[in-house]
């Protein structure tokens, strides 16, 4: 009887963790994005398989993301055609990427995630700088119908490398879409946020659909269901927080994070 139970409590204590990462990871995700550092450790912690924790806490996470997405989408009205542009490269992007995942060893980001990291926070930190150097030059020009050729070309294919990226680990995809958009766009950080969380969530849906196909043995649906849940009640409270910070906050929200997510990958 003791053995039993003591199974019993173990067994609660894994999926009660589960559960609560789960929930964190949704939250941030909205708000920040990185939402990926939080639960994937804690399956692993629990023993589970890199590939198999990757695959089931993808497939996990887009409730979160679709729940992120309805919680922002006032700005996701205001700019559906940023986001119509956007989401045909982003998928594209997430498909390649999480069919890398069975081809590629699963050190082969390690050594760049920090790099790709800094280099989203600097940019999310440097993009008010950059937009208002824009529109003080176009103030004495007059106002074009569209963005640049090699804006869009560029914002593209930054776009899919990031969804490659997503799809094959996504820790910090947030942060670098929102910190691209914040160099390469005039819009506010929370419109970006909003345009952040529908990408993400399509790149999360789309991979979680592929690793379905390529190798269904590698999803544990316990798992899978205790992070969905989790992360679709993360995702409502992330989203109703997300949009009553103040541009500032939210900036130094997404530095502050994205450097305990650094500081996570280097000691690890």
């Amino acid at each position: 009887m003791t053995f039993n139970l003591t199974g019993m409590l173990s067994g609660w204590l894994e999926w009660t963790s589960i559960l609560a990462a789960g929930f964190g990871a949704g939250m941030i995700n909205v708000i920040v994005g990185s939402g990926t550092l939080i639960s994937f450790p804690v399956l692993l912690l629990f023993g589970y398989p890199p590939v198999v924790a990757n695959v089931s806490n993808t497939l996990g996470l887009v409730p979160g993301g679709l729940a992120g997405t309805v919680g922002y989408r006032r700005e996701l009205r205001a700019n559906r055609h940023l986001a119509r542009l956007l989401l045909p490269a982003s998928t594209a992007g997430g498909i390649a990427g999480a069919s890398l995942l069975f081809l590629l060893p699963p050190e082969a980001f390690e050594l760049i995630v920090p790099a790709l990291i800094a280099a989203g926070i600097a940019m999310v930190l440097l993009g008010p700088l950059v937009q208002r150097s824009a529109a003080r030059r176009a103030a004495d020009r007059p106002a074009p119908t569209r963005p640049p050729l090699w804006k869009t070309i560029v914002t593209l294919a930054g776009v899919f490398l990031l969804g490659v990226y997503g799809g094959y680990f996504g820790a910090a995809q947030g942060i670098l879409i929102v910190g691209l958009l914040s160099l390469l766009t005039v819009e506010t950080i929370q419109s970006l946020n909003g345009v952040k969380n529908l990408l993400v969530m399509a790149v999360n849906l789309v991979a979680a659909i592929t690793f379905l196909v390529i190798s269904p043995a590698s999803v544990d649906w316990i798992v899978v269901a205790l992070i969905a849940i989790g992360s679709a009640l993360g995702g409502l409270v992330g989203a109703r927080v997300g949009r009553r910070l103040p541009a500032p906050v939210l900036r130094g929200a997404i530095a502050v994070i994205g450097t305990v997510a650094i500081i996570y990958l280097l000691a690890s």
